[in-house]
């Protein structure tokens, strides 16, 4: 009887693993992810959707599929996080700072001041929220955490320079922080989601916005604004989270492919094209006829760091509420931030 060789029992063990894996692969059930962002499909998100979504397809042998549903096509910007909680998508896009008060551990990523930069921020906030997301985003299944690179005021009437300038004034805020820093400098707040922002500027509703330097020109902001304060203000923490019936009904092969993907790494991947886009907006509104890009002095600059004090004190009191301590978290926070090269 002829005998097997060893080389040749290794061929057929690999064979039959490889056979193993294609049965396994072949028996999963087909996935085609809903993926919600409300901003247009000409922002750098989108792009980064789509090589998430092509990532995740490759990985898993063609079992999990994915189409990008961008621009509020399945629900507002204000509602991704319920959206992805009910199955409405499949995974979303959410900006936490939209519902005031709901999810006060991750504002502290709000807080002005906070993150130098989106690169190094986002892996920094990723990997400091890691830990507080199952529970203050239990409804959902976290895939990861990132920023934009630091906004600032955009302003249609006048120049805002120092805290003062604010009072009487009406402002759409970035988010939940930025309105408390609004209404403690006498200000009154305008809310509405980014893709709005252009109308209620053009229609006099709104005095001025918080926004990163790119996306006023891409959604048109730039057409209704003239004045542009240049400093690294505030920048706004973003999540992307998945439906937990979605994630719960995988395979646990296409489990480990989420898993693969909802990472610092891919964070990062998401944020820094974003970061750059925002970034280079600087230089673009600089060379638009009839925009004024000011820089504001140390003084002055000093003067905001100061006004934004009561804002972490706010902060620090809704956080206490739910019973964590917020020195801790904070004290969290910087300790990554620093790590990754990203505090202010």
């Amino acid at each position: 009887m002829r005998r097997t060789r060893p080389i040749e029992l290794c061929g057929l063990a690999m064979l039959g693993l490889a056979f193993g894996l294609a049965t396994a692969s072949a028996a999963d059930k087909t996935f085609e992810l809903k993926l919600s962002h409300w901003v247009p499909p000409s922002h750098p998100l989108q792009k980064a959707m789509e090589d998430w979504g092509s990532s995740i397809e490759k990985d898993s042998g063609g079992t999990i599929k994915y189409k990008v549903y961008p621009a509020q096509q399945l629900g507002r910007a204000f509602d991704h996080y319920d959206m992805a909680r009910d199955g409405i998508a499949d995974v979303t896009y959410v900006s936490p700072g939209y519902q005031p008060g709901r999810f006060p551990i991750f504002d502290a990523a709000n807080l002005p001041f906070m993150l130098a930069n989106a690169k190094g921020g986002s892996e920094a906030l990723d990997d400091w929220y890691r830990k507080y997301a199952a529970k203050e985003m239990k409804d959902v299944h976290f895939c990861f955490a990132f920023a934009h690179d630091p906004g600032t005021f955009h302003s249609r009437t006048k120049k805002i320079e120092v805290p003062a300038d604010i009072k009487g004034m009406k402002i759409r805020p970035a988010h939940a922080t930025m309105a408390s820093l609004v209404t403690e400098l006498g200000g009154t707040n305008v809310q509405a989601a980014a893709p709005e922002v252009r109308d209620i500027l053009e229609k006099g509703v709104a005095d001025a916005v918080t926004f990163p330097w790119g996306s006023i020109v891409l959604f048109g902001i730039d057409k209704v604004t003239k004045y542009h304060m240049e400093a690294a203000l505030y920048t706004t923490g973003f999540v992307w989270v998945m439906n937990k019936g979605t994630y719960a009904a995988m395979s646990p092969s296409q489990q480990k492919v989420i898993d693969n993907h909802c990472n610092r790494e891919w964070a990062l991947k998401v944020a820094a094209p974003w970061a750059d886009f925002e970034h280079d907006g600087i230089e673009k509104l600089k060379a638009e006829p009839g925009h004024i890009v000011y820089p504001i002095t140390d003084a002055q600059l000093n003067e905001w760091k100061v006004a934004a004090g009561p804002v972490v004190q706010t902060w620090a009191h809704a956080v206490k509420k739910t019973g964590n301590d917020p020195d801790a978290i904070l004290k969290d926070l910087k300790t990554k931030l620093a790590k990754y090269d990203s505090g202010y």
